[in-house]
């Protein structure tokens, strides 16, 4: 499955540099968060595979540190960037005449680099507050990789100005992405509302329909996940729904592209003929 979501993922990003008809906001967008998805993976499959090959599951405090600094950047940078790509999509269908004026590469350029910067300062901010939480010796996370919710279940003493701190940031980072998108959509349906014929309805709708798929996949599962851990005691039905969020949503999002969006798929047909 890791494979398959790093092939997947990589042939997206080799699609869209490799075909003209691609190099448009939306597809350069796309890229990124196809390398965000390789990288967000790669945070903990790699580590968990190793741990199956030598039957060993010890990982140092500074190892699990790293580990979730890397995983929350970019965890955070795909919700993100999944908003800068419904702003897109709301700018594209909304306002369609100015879309080519606005959205210019040096701007698509910086709302990728903002993203990243945002995700990097929620990720020092979660590790700070980890930081300043002690822990026992030998303590053992029944978990494939170091979670924050599972970290702070495992802490010899509680912080209450560390929770109230880490709600805090969890509400901003992770509420302010979602109002973008709700709100965008909520933009973008009104406007389609509005087209008087129904194939134009479908056309400006199937612009955006892919995103919007990814983007219930991925808040769905991250929701799923959380809220499991909180209503179940059990760590072994965590481990498993945290696995469908770190492993499926972003193997399945190259598959949700290629299979719904006409130009990635002929991308891609161009790309495999070359190579063939």
């Amino acid at each position: 499955m890791y494979l398959v979501t790093v092939l997947g993922n990589l042939l997206i990003i080799l699609a869209v540099s490799s075909d003209s008809h691609l190099h448009t906001p939306m597809y350069f967008f796309l890229s990124n968060l196809s390398f965000v998805d390789i990288c967000f993976t790669s945070t903990t499959i790699p580590k968990m595979i190793w741990d199956i090959h030598t039957h060993s599951r010890v990982i140092p405090y500074g190892g699990c540190l790293t580990q979730m600094s890397f995983f929350i950047l970019f965890g955070c940078c795909d919700s993100v960037l999944l908003t800068v790509m419904a702003y897109d999509r709301f700018m594209a269908i909304c306002h369609p005449l100015h879309y080519p004026v606005i959205m210019h590469p040096r701007l698509c350029s910086l709302l990728v680099l903002v993203s990243f910067l945002i995700s990097l300062l929620d990720s020092q901010l979660h590790c700070l507050m980890i930081s300043q939480l002690s822990f026992c010796t030998n303590v053992e996370i029944p978990h494939f990789f170091c979670d924050p919710p599972q970290l702070h279940k495992f802490a010899c003493f509680e912080i209450p100005t560390n929770n109230i701190l880490i709600y805090f940031i969890w509400a901003i980072f992770g509420g302010i992405p979602v109002s973008g998108i709700l709100f965008s959509y909520y933009k973008i349906i009104s406007s389609i509302l509005r087209v008087p014929s129904s194939g134009g309805k479908y056309k400006a709708f199937s612009t955006c329909g892919c995103h919007l798929s990814v983007v219930c996949l991925f808040y769905g599962t991250a929701l799923g996940v959380y809220l499991s851990s909180a209503a179940s005691h059990s760590p072994r039905k965590g481990a498993v729904a945290s696995v469908v969020y770190t492993v499926f949503t972003p193997m399945l999002n190259p598959f949700i592209y290629s299979l719904r969006n006409r130009d990635i798929k002929k991308a891609m047909q161009r790309l495999l003929s070359r190579t063939a």
